[in-house]
């Protein structure tokens, strides 16, 4: 109880003002600070790698297989996005480099352009060439990082390699199903070669008949080539007069190509004459037309009026004829009722000013014409008048025919105009007709004429193939001679034939024999060949793509990074808290030494205070740990007592050289943390470090904290704590021990301890 209240007076030294509780407030928070901070940084290193940027490049070019399209690169690098294992950045092959360059990306993956193809190189038929990925990592800027990517890269690797391997073994069960359904096909078409052969020797039977029947025809041909011989002689002569008749024919056909020729100079003369023709009056046509459209519409409405002024006009013609006899004595009178009809016409024109035009102006010429025969008659009657009477009497017998010829016709002169009108225009289609006929009469001539030459070529050409046809004849008997030699010599042949027929027929059993024995071998054959479907093939293909699987059975597993390194930073934060705690307190209290206290208790005195700072130090640290942290353990109560007696272990060993060495021994419990450290396996199996390390690392107390952490963390098997509550117990005692030791020496001054050579 004393140790416990000289301790207690220890501690009290440092509550007496701000400065010293600080000290004491920093001495607890260090391991956790040294702790905290470490085990935060690397808490979850695996889960925040998808921020880790790296370049993916994607140069693939899909690939087609038996019809099929082969994208792998497309298809690996959308799973690689989708996992986010690391964080992925597309660009190109000069974006990457350069990045991994200045370091914007760690690493670069580059699927080259033919991936798929070397992929599917197996089911081809060429040589199979493996498919090859470009990682590209710059290990001086993270070591880690290069040790991350083989591991991802070499499970990208393993899984494309499984994808191709599925790929091909699926190709190889397809074709077994390929090779079942083509040897059944062949095991039929073996049965069908089998019912083929059977047919094939009744078919030789018939043969050998056959050859029998032949030999018979053969030697009727060599009589009818004899016949046939005969036949030929008649053909050729017969050819001979032919060719004469075709001579004769082909002169005629000349001179009627001669006539042909006249004939058609002839047809062009008047088809020319037609046209001249026709040009000339179907020029005149639309005139006549024009006039009959401007007087039949006359001639039919003044008719009448037309027809009683021809018959004046006929009657003072009469009149005028008669009495040119009398003439002269009657010409005055003649005169004067030649002037009396033109009074009367001109007296119906100042009568009916509204008369049709065309009528008045028949009328006016009737008047003048009138007026003419009486100004003649008056001057016939004052000169030379005998001939003037006689022609007088001549001119009036014309006028009066011609005014009554139109007094007839005159009713009926507009209907007489018009239908002779359509006899123009009757006329004048007909010529056209004729003008067309006529040219095409002339055309037809011409071909004629060049028809009746080629008819003359080719009777010339057949006359040409007559005599040919004569001269093939005489060539056809020699060779129906050599024919009929022939048919000899076949005789022969068909009598070797009909042996061979007989050798044929066995020959064939046999074979048939021998097809049924494949078939059935074939059929047998297709029975022990796998006929796989797609469930079963896809089933075949996964477990030939990966035929060894790990399987996996982790114990105790460790969820993320900061779990697995807790066990190998809490101790080291400890030790450094047992360090930092001996800077402050002191490990032997100076006026317990100059006193005639026990050593032991001397050295609990000292003890004590660095295990209240210890024990705080545990519980700041395991609070931050559990809550601030979340990390979850298996024992926490036994992780609680571990680090307890951790402390106490840590705080002997520290009390023990710094009370022996006194401020040189900073120097030595600095090295032993450098012992610890490397020796205690927290990072890496101790069978990874060299023998040295190997070898201390059983003798200090970090590496059996490290492992019985390790287990009260996890789980697993307790049978190293309870070994490392011994070793640490062990240390306690070694510590306090030589503790007691330097108290008994710190009891004798010496010159050193007045006067040390080294202070810190």
């Amino acid at each position: 109880m004393r140790s416990l209240r000289l301790g207690r007076l220890e501690l009290r030294r440092f509550t007496r003002s701000r400065l010293t509780r600080a000290a004491l407030a920093g001495v607890v928070m260090l391991p956790l600070l040294y702790a905290g901070l470490y085990l935060w940084s690397f808490w979850d290193p695996q889960g925040n790698l998808e921020n880790i940027p790296v370049a993916l490049v994607v140069e693939d070019r899909p690939a087609t297989v038996d019809g099929r399209t082969v994208d792998a690169g497309r298809e690996l690098a959308d799973e690689l996005r989708d996992r986010k294992v690391l964080g992925w950045h597309t660009v190109d092959a000069r974006q990457a480099a350069d990045g991994v360059n200045d370091g914007s990306f760690y690493l670069s993956l580059t699927i080259p352009a033919d991936f798929s193809a070397r992929l599917a190189s197996p089911s081809g038929d060429g040589t199979p060439t493996p498919a090859e990925l470009g990682v590209r990592v710059d290990t001086g800027r993270s070591y880690i990082m290069g040790t991350i990517s083989d591991a991802v890269f070499t499970e990208v690797k393993d899984a494309a390699g499984r994808t191709a391997l599925k790929d091909y073994w699926d190709n190889v069960f397809v074709s077994f199903g390929e090779l079942h359904d083509a040897t059944a096909k062949a095991a039929d078409g073996a049965d069908d070669l089998h019912d083929g052969t059977a047919k094939a020797g009744k078919g030789a039977s018939t043969l050998n008949t056959g050859l029998g029947q032949a030999k018979t025809g053969t030697h009727q041909l060599t009589v009818g080539l004899g016949s046939a011989n005969t036949a030929t002689g008649r053909l050729s002569a017969g050819a001979d007069k032919l060719t004469r008749g075709l001579g004769q024919a082909e002169s005629g056909s000349r001179k009627l190509g001669q006539g042909l020729a006249k004939l058609e100079k002839g047809a062009k003369q008047v088809a020319d004459g037609n046209a001249q023709v026709y040009e000339q009056v179907h020029a005149q046509v639309p005139k006549i037309n024009k006039v009959a459209d401007e007087v039949v519409p006359v001639l039919e409405e003044n008719g009448a009026r037309l027809r009683s002024l021809a018959e004046a006009v006929e009657r003072g013609a009469g009149l005028v004829a008669d009495g040119a006899g009398a003439l002269p004595g009657g010409i005055k009178q003649g005169a004067e009722q030649s002037r009396q009809q033109a009074q009367q016409l001109q007296n119906w024109l100042d009568g009916n000013p509204d008369a049709d035009p065309r009528l008045r102006a028949i009328a006016e010429r009737l008047a003048r014409s009138t007026q003419e025969v009486a100004t003649g008659l008056e001057g016939a009657a004052t000169g030379d008048g005998g001939g003037a009477a006689a022609q007088l009497q001549r001119d009036a017998r014309r006028i009066a025919e011609v005014a009554g010829r139109t007094a007839e016709v005159a009713p009926t002169a507009g209907r007489q105009l018009d239908q002779a009108r359509d006899k123009i225009n009757q006329l004048d289609e007909g010529l056209g007709k004729l003008a067309d006929g006529s040219a095409k009469l002339h055309s037809g001539l011409g071909d004629a004429a060049d028809a009746n030459g080629k008819i003359t070529s080719g009777i010339s050409q057949l006359g040409d193939g007559s005599a040919q046809l004569s001269q093939g004849l005489t060539r056809l008997g020699g060779g129906i001679v050599k024919l009929s030699d022939g048919a000899a010599r076949v005789d022969s042949g068909v009598g070797r034939l009909h042996e061979g027929a007989g050798e044929l027929t066995t020959g064939i059993g046999k074979l048939a024999d021998g097809s049924r024995e494949l078939s059935d071998k074939l059929g047998d054959g297709a029975e022990q060949i796998p006929d796989y479907g797609r469930d079963e093939r896809a089933d075949r293909s996964d477990m030939m793509s990966e035929p060894v699987k790990l399987a996996d059975q982790v114990l105790n597993e460790v969820p993320n990074y900061g779990t697995g390194f807790a066990p190998f930073f809490v101790p080291l934060a400890l030790w450094v808290g047992a360090m930092v705690s001996y800077m402050v307190l002191r490990p032997l209290n100076p006026r317990l030494l100059a006193g005639t206290a026990p050593a032991w208790r001397i050295a609990v005195a000292g003890w004590l205070p660095g295990l209240v700072l210890g024990a705080a130090q545990v519980g700041v640290l395991m609070a931050v740990i559990r809550f601030g942290l979340g990390m979850e353990a298996a024992h926490w109560a036994g992780i609680a007592g571990i680090l307890l007696l951790t402390v106490a272990a840590f705080l002997a060993i520290v009390q023990a050289v710094n009370a022996l060495l006194g401020a040189p021994g900073r120097v030595v419990v600095l090295a032993l943390l450098m012992l610890q450290l490397t020796s205690a396996a927290g990072t890496y199996p101790i069978e990874t470090s060299p023998g040295f390390f190997q070898t201390i690392s059983p003798w200090l107390p970090m590496s059996w904290v490290v492992s019985a952490l390790r287990r009260l963390i996890s789980g697993g098997d307790l049978t190293v704590v309870w070994q490392a509550c011994g070793v640490l117990t062990l240390t306690v005692a070694l510590g306090l021990s030589l503790t007691v030791y330097a108290v008994h020496k710190g009891r004798t001054w010496s010159m050193r301890r007045l006067h040390p050579e080294l202070a810190l």
